[in-house]
């Protein structure tokens, strides 16, 4: 397997993508991996490069990005952070043996956001050439998707506007929920969750699968019953202490989902 990290912006040190590719011949899909942290921090270890182990036996070769957070998280820059992550991928796609019209993203809490920003929202982003960067799928894992009061990760929208929690106004709750950017530009999504997260409730995903389903974009959704937030891949490495072999099948799942997805038009 070859591995290598490498800086995407000149601007921001920060800014790395992790690659993990197999020594195979044969052009595989990609996967932007996307993990959580609130905008706070970025979870590599239990989101990211546990993520990249799980999929590549399913197909992908894998990459973890490490994006803005914190003071330097406020939008746009995790998105254009992410949207660099794909230009890099798609533009060195023939050497590192990738299908370039096959680029998915997973991503994980606020990775969540950030993946759905990106299936969503690609083409607000002025800084790299149209359309490199929209995901051929998204996976959005109990992702913070809306800002409404009671439903939303009141954190990761702080952080996203540079504000603090209580001078959030309903404008800007409204202007980073992300079903209310669903268009038919945006891509095919996988949604998982569970029913009773501690942290993220599961009308961020209910609200999401509810705008795709309007805008006849096509989607898989799993909400599982039981299970804490940050789940992860859901076996004794990454559960905090909750395995679940049922929730566990939600990468297989993920992948078999992908296949059925058309690759991405490139012009």
């Amino acid at each position: 397997m070859k591995t290598f990290s490498v800086n995407l912006s000149s601007e921001r040190s920060w800014v790395r993508l992790d690659a993990f590719i197999p020594d195979l011949p044969e052009k595989r899909d990609a996967l932007l991996i996307i993990p959580g942290g609130g905008y706070w921090c970025v979870c590599t270890d239990r989101e990211g490069y546990a993520i990249a182990e799980a999929f590549m036996p399913e197909g992908f070769s894998c990459f973890v990005l490490n994006y803005s957070v914190r003071e330097q998280g406020k939008y746009p820059a995790p998105l254009e952070d992410a949207s660099l992550a794909m230009q890099y991928i798609r533009e060195h796609a023939d050497e590192l043996r990738i299908r370039a019209d096959r680029v998915f993203a997973v991503g994980f809490s606020a990775g969540g956001h950030l993946c759905g920003m990106l299936g969503t929202m690609w083409h607000e982003v002025k800084n790299v050439p149209y359309g490199i960067n929209k995901p051929t799928g998204v996976m959005l894992c109990y992702p913070v998707l809306t800002g409404k009061k009671g439903h939303a990760h009141d954190g990761s929208f702080a952080i996203l506007c540079g504000k603090e929690i209580e001078d959030l106004t309903d404008e800007d709750r409204a202007l980073y929920s992300i079903e209310n950017h669903v268009d038919d530009r945006t891509a095919p999504a996988f949604l998982m969750h569970t029913s009773d997260d501690n942290c993220v409730p599961v009308e961020s995903s209910i609200y999401m699968a509810n705008a795709l389903s309007q805008n006849k974009i096509p989607f898989e959704m799993h909400i599982y019953p039981h299970g804490p937030h940050g789940i992860a891949l859901a076996n004794e490495i990454t559960s905090k202490g909750s395995e679940n072999k049922a929730i566990a099948r939600w990468v297989s799942d993920a992948a078999a989902w992908s296949r059925t997805i058309e690759s991405s038009k490139l012009d």
